[in-house]
């Protein structure tokens, strides 16, 4: 479902002929979070939307996240920094309109960094806040999540697939990226009818090796993400 601002559910006629895009309401947006309001709290929970227009779904658990790393970890700069990586990292966004996912990127940095730099004051970095955007990048995507291919500006499908990284703190402050598609990851979800949003990489490494799904992992320091490249 596609998400805009309360005061507006469409953003014209013409999109909504197109492409059927009508708009989620701040209440009822909140209304189903607090059906999984536990499950907001924690950094590492993933949320994948699949048509996540301007960020209104994927926005408000980032807000609900980073409060409770606010309450949590209020006395440490560098262990907030951390699990706000990991909380940012864990929200996944699909939608086929460019001018949405490009909001959505932008909305989703400005209350990440708000935050980062109101909590670790002197101690946040530029170097964390590009790990920061590269990580959006990667998994706020313009595709369509109907044929699970990326799209052109026009919203065509082109010849590639829709990719997504899961971000892990392994050890310290050593970050693992691995890559999937994501249609081999639904498709290992239908079949082992795994549960909910939380389940977009709920796969044993034999699983992930053995299902063909894999196709790269990098490790490295959690501020040096971006250093991989797309």
């Amino acid at each position: 479902m596609t998400t805009t601002p309360k005061d507006s559910q469409i953003k014209s006629k013409q999109r909504v002929a197109e492409r059927g895009e009508v708009f989620t309401a701040e209440r009822e947006v909140n209304a189903m979070l607090d059906l999984v309001a536990n499950e907001c709290l924690r950094p590492d929970s993933r949320f994948l939307e699949p048509a996540c227009g301007d960020g209104n779904f994927l926005a408000a658990i980032l807000k609900r996240k980073l409060a409770e790393l606010r309450r949590k970890y209020k006395k440490s700069a560098h262990d907030y920094e951390k699990q706000a990586i990991v909380a940012i990292g864990s929200l996944y966004g699909v939608d086929i309109m460019n001018d949405n996912v490009e909001a959505c990127r932008q909305r989703l940095y400005a209350i990440w960094d708000e935050e980062y730099t109101a909590h670790c004051k002197t101690e946040a970095s530029d170097e964390t806040r590009q790990a920061v955007k590269f990580i959006i990048a990667r998994n706020i995507i313009n595709g369509n999540a109907l044929t699970l291919m990326c799209v052109d500006s026009e919203g065509n499908d082109i010849d590639a697939p829709i990719v997504f990284s899961e971000w892990t703190l392994i050890s310290g402050c050593q970050m693992q990226r691995s890559d999937y598609t994501m249609a081999d990851l639904l498709l290992h979800n239908d079949r082992t009818q795994s549960d909910g949003m939380n389940s977009l990489f709920a796969l044993t490494e034999d699983e992930k090796e053995e299902g063909g799904i894999f196709l790269r992992r990098y490790i490295t320091h959690y501020k040096k993400v971006q250093d991989y490249g797309d």
